[in-house]
């Protein structure tokens, strides 16, 4: 029986949907033990995979050219960043992702990520905890400006909640839905107009060599000294030293992460600072969209291995 291996934890953790996929198409199901760390911890259970499905494990050349059976990696996501694709490239093998799965998640993540900062909800929480009953003040989200950049499918569910805050929603993309723009009263602008009229300034972009560090030095004092950064892309599109800088001398307000170039970022200097609210990369990690994304990196999977078109393929 071929064998699909499973190296992420979250994969059919709501739902047995996904699962019922793969055994319905004749798949063993292997799990690799968790923590996945490094290349190495999946060398040993390669014999016989014909499919990957992943996250944000690593899947480097080693894995890829060890896998000799290999036919598929299916992405348990959409960022494709931890997977080889040249050496994908160069064996034949498939990449797929599961694009839109994740957005409403993400976006609501985005907007929670606003409001912590604007609403400086965990010093206020920390405050009452403390048995302090302070006045504490904040700024509002209602009907201020908001940039996106990327407005694939992540960007434009954040328009849409935008929308319903009477937010003026400016966007920036090489990829434009017109109809959609219209329909949602978005403004395409450059990356450097988006930057200066934005009072937050969400990024949704993929990492690649176009996007590393896409938001530097020279784009934050394009920001205004009142405004917000929120990344829940990737880490690698900001330059955290240059926010770091910026954040200290403030250049822009605050920012919300949730993407960081280490993960964990436990030696990063953005750890110290009060006007930063900090989460683990769980921007997609709600039971719907794990669910979802589950059932369509599954299917995916067994598409490609029984010759026909999957959703999305990257390679």
């Amino acid at each position: 029986m071929d064998k699909v291996l499973i190296t992420t934890p979250t994969f059919a953790k709501y739902g047995t949907e996904a699962p019922a996929i793969l055994a319905a198409a004749g798949l063993e199901a292997v799990r690799a033990a968790q923590p996945v760390k490094a290349d190495r911890d999946l060398l040993g259970y390669l014999d016989g995979v014909t499919a990957i499905i992943t996250g944000l494990e690593p899947i480097t050349a080693a894995v890829i050219d060890a896998a000799k059976e290999l036919k598929v990696i299916a992405k348990h996501g959409i960022g494709v960043d931890n997977i080889d694709l040249e050496a994908a490239r160069r064996r034949g093998i498939r990449v797929v992702n599961a694009p839109g799965t994740n957005k409403d998640a993400v976006a609501d993540l985005v907007f929670g990520l606003m409001f912590a900062l604007t609403r400086r909800i965990l010093a206020a929480d920390a405050s009452v905890r403390q048995g302090q009953w302070p006045r504490m003040f904040g700024q509002a989200v209602w009907g201020r400006k908001i940039g996106i950049v990327g407005m694939g499918a992540i960007g434009r569910a954040v328009a849409m909640r935008a929308k319903g805050f009477q937010m003026p929603v400016y966007g920036c993309d090489t990829f434009w839905d017109e109809q959609f723009a219209a329909q949602y009263g978005v403004q395409r602008v450059s990356l450097e107009a988006l930057l200066g009229e934005a009072d937050f300034v969400t990024l949704h972009v993929p990492l690649m060599a176009e996007t590393h560090n896409l938001i530097g030095e020279a784009e934050l004092r394009r920001m205004k000294p009142t405004a917000y950064l929120i990344n829940a892309a990737r880490g690698g599109i900001v330059d955290e030293e240059a926010l770091y800088r910026a954040l200290t001398a403030g250049t822009i307000a605050g920012a919300g992460l949730d993407a960081f170039g280490a993960e964990p970022p436990l030696a990063s200097p953005l750890l110290t600072l009060d006007n930063v609210v900090l989460t683990p990369h769980m921007g997609g990690y709600t039971e719907e969209a794990l669910g979802l994304t589950s059932v369509v990196a599954a299917q995916s999977a067994v598409d490609v291995l029984a010759g026909r078109q999957p959703l999305s393929v990257i390679v």
